[in-house]
């Protein structure tokens, strides 16, 4: 046997190892019943938005502070920013690209992270902004050469992954067809907040051990993961944002990829400067509904990727029936706010069918505030978004953001911030 073909039968079995017990068979989806969210845990059926916002809502978010993603802390952590660098003539003029460094403290340790802005230059007043997290760096977004590498990057990557070159996920970031909408962006590496790994060295090196009582504490059943530190430093960013001037602070929306479109829902249900959340992609403790079992389940994310939640999680691996709250309860958080939720046709792992469905289910959350909801439990055809005060939307395509993505994100802020021309029908 040669080599290549050695590698070849090594990849093949850790694929199939890496599927073992992932249902992708629609007719082995268990029989499920969701928790009914218009029903508080006495039995107080919830018929108007007093009784949601003083009783039910309240009930949602412990679930998923004690049970999911861990108990945020809001104890008081300064910041302080320094600007690094601006460039007036990003994009060919189109645009300043601005780097600011933020300096949390907590008067005993420090902790650095670098936001990029990119913010247009021809503007009639002020500019709505989204917030998003990238994956590999700011300059992963572009080949800009003045663009600093995340200070916490050399602790997930190593000097030689090409993870390191500029511009490797420009793809996902396509800054004129952004600019030419009229929005600005901020932008952080997620990595910056807490990077994405086992083991208490990231834990030392997030933002998490800035905490009261860090180096003593106790792991509760409710300590919070990365997922949580994460949604934390998303609101982090809007507290910058709304120092600007030039920013419409009723306009900010969130948009997060992947695990950073948990975040991001997870965020949205606790920050409400969020006018407009976008989950994209999000599957597995996501968008995606966890009772229906289908591709990413409780028991695979909580084996590998433990980190980002509760230590409360793990109850509920190979044990979905069982857990009192599911995922259209998050997206419901969002009311009377604006959420988007947006699949791919090839992703399976994040089972499409399931965020839709979650989308779905949180209608009646909107429908006390008046708000229409996606207004269907037929999941729509590829390329043929419903955007009502909920959108959703499948592309062809795989795990990945794309032109596509960001078009429809825009079409629904205009639609919602009443900031572009275009017009999309309410279905």
């Amino acid at each position: 046997m040669n080599r290549f073909t050695f590698l070849v039968l090594i990849l093949l079995a850790c694929n199939l190892y890496g599927q073992e017990g992932i249902n992708y068979d629609e007719t082995q989806v268990p029989s499920f019943v969701l928790p009914d969210m218009m029903v508080c845990n006495d039995g107080t059926p919830v018929r108007d938005v007093k009784t949601w916002e003083k009783k039910r809502r309240p009930e949602l978010l412990e679930y998923f502070f004690s049970q999911e993603y861990g108990r945020t802390r809001y104890d008081k952590i300064g910041v302080r920013y320094e600007d690094v660098s601006t460039n007036p003539d990003f994009l060919g003029g189109k645009a300043t690209c601005k780097q600011v460094r933020f300096i949390f403290s907590n008067g005993e340790k420090e902790h650095e992270a670098i936001a990029m802005l990119v913010i247009p230059n021809h503007r009639k007043g002020k500019v709505p902004v989204f917030v998003a997290y990238n994956f590999k760096g700011n300059p992963s977004t572009t080949l800009d050469t003045t663009i600093l590498y995340s200070p916490a990057f050399p602790l997930v990557k190593k000097p030689d992954h090409p993870d390191w070159k500029r511009g490797c996920q420009m793809n996902r970031w396509p800054w004129e067809r952004i600019i030419d909408r009229g929005y600005a962006v901020i932008t952080m590496c997620y990595h910056d907040i807490y990077p994405d790994g086992r083991g208490q060295k990231m834990i030392d090196n997030s933002i998490i051990s800035l905490f009261p009582d860090y180096q003593q504490r106790e792991i509760l059943s409710d300590s919070w993961g990365a997922i949580g530190a994460w949604a934390w430093g998303s609101s982090r960013l809007v507290d910058y944002l709304e120092t600007q001037r030039w920013v419409d602070k009723k306009k900010i929306a969130i948009m997060g990829h992947s695990r950073q479109g948990k975040a991001a829902l997870w965020a949205g249900a606790q920050d409400k400067r969020f006018k407009v959340v976008i989950s994209n992609d999000s599957g597995c403790s996501g968008a995606a509904l966890a009772k229906r079992v289908y591709g990413e389940n409780v028991e695979r994310i909580t084996k590998t990727l433990e980190w980002w939640f509760c230590p409360a999680y793990k109850l509920y691996a190979n044990n979905e029936a069982a857990m009192p709250f599911d995922q259209h309860e998050l997206i419901a958080l969002m009311a009377p706010r604006h959420v988007y939720v947006a699949s791919a046709q090839e992703d399976n792992w994040s089972d499409q069918k399931g965020e839709f469905l979650a989308t779905a289910y949180a209608a009646p959350a909107f429908e006390l505030y008046g708000m229409k909801g996606l207004g269907t439990f037929e999941q729509p055809g590829i390329h043929q978004p419903i955007m009502t005060d909920v959108g959703y939307h499948i592309r062809a395509g795989k795990h990945d953001v794309t032109d596509y993505d960001w078009d429809r994100f825009m079409d629904f802020c205009d639609l919602h911030f009443k900031y572009g021309t275009r017009s999309y029908p309410r279905r």
